[in-house]
């Protein structure tokens, strides 16, 4: 026989024994999932104040990084004005130093997220031409397109941080709101259910002994 389908607004169909020992199986869930939502809506607390505090955090750097390019890119349109192109290209281009980065994984909130620290040679000189040679305001662009690697490095970090913070306090926010809205109300639904049936029979066999006490009465 199928199964009948469950009208809008009808109570739904229990399929639970309603014994004291699935009553008090029921009571031990629910003190779990009472505990582990609270626990797990206390995590989804302070990993939404730690991911506010990336996310301005992620405004700023982008906004000193976006500044510095600028000044940077400014610089070199105006060294440009008093230097010609190929002059300009052979200077930037003499440069044979390297800069690595160094990854890494830490745990921040239980969530796996990279560190990146840049690896510099020792004694580097961020001009890879003679002072004397060029215009003050090439110096000052090759100074702030140096200072602002790290700024760079540091926005990656928090930019993929973010997106990782992101996905896990939506997975948290999904499992809070399965223990809160399905779980926690169908076991007490279960629990009540459950209540009311033993009310019910100790209502019946109540009744039952009265009657007996009367019969005998009575005889």
């Amino acid at each position: 026989m199928k199964n009948r389908k469950r009208k809008r607004g009808e109570p739904m169909e229990l399929r639970v024994n309603p014994t004291r020992m699935e009553l008090l199986k029921l009571k031990k869930r629910l003190r779990v999932a009472t505990r582990g939502h609270k626990l797990l809506k206390d995590k989804l607390d302070e990993m939404m104040k730690a991911f506010l505090e990336l996310v301005e955090e992620n405004r700023r750097l982008r906004n000193e990084v976006e500044d510095n390019l600028g000044r940077a890119f400014k610089g070199f349109t105006m060294a440009r004005a008093v230097l010609s192109w190929n002059y300009l290209e052979a200077a930037l281009a003499s440069h044979r130093g390297q800069t690595g980065i160094k990854a890494e994984r830490v745990s921040r909130m239980n969530v796996e997220v990279p560190r990146f620290t840049p690896v510099e040679e020792k004694d580097k000189n961020i001009y890879p031409y003679g002072l004397a040679e060029t215009a003050s305001d090439l110096d000052e662009a090759v100074r702030r397109l140096n200072s602002v690697f790290q700024s760079l490095i540091q926005l990656a970090q928090v930019e993929k941080t973010v997106e990782l913070m992101a996905g896990e306090i939506e997975r948290t926010r999904r499992r809070v709101n399965a223990l809160e809205y399905v779980l926690i109300p169908q076991i007490e639904e279960q629990a009540k259910y459950i209540t009311m049936k033993l009310e019910e029979n100790e209502r019946g066999n109540l009744i039952r002994l009265m009657k007996v006490k009367e019969m005998v009465g009575r005889g």
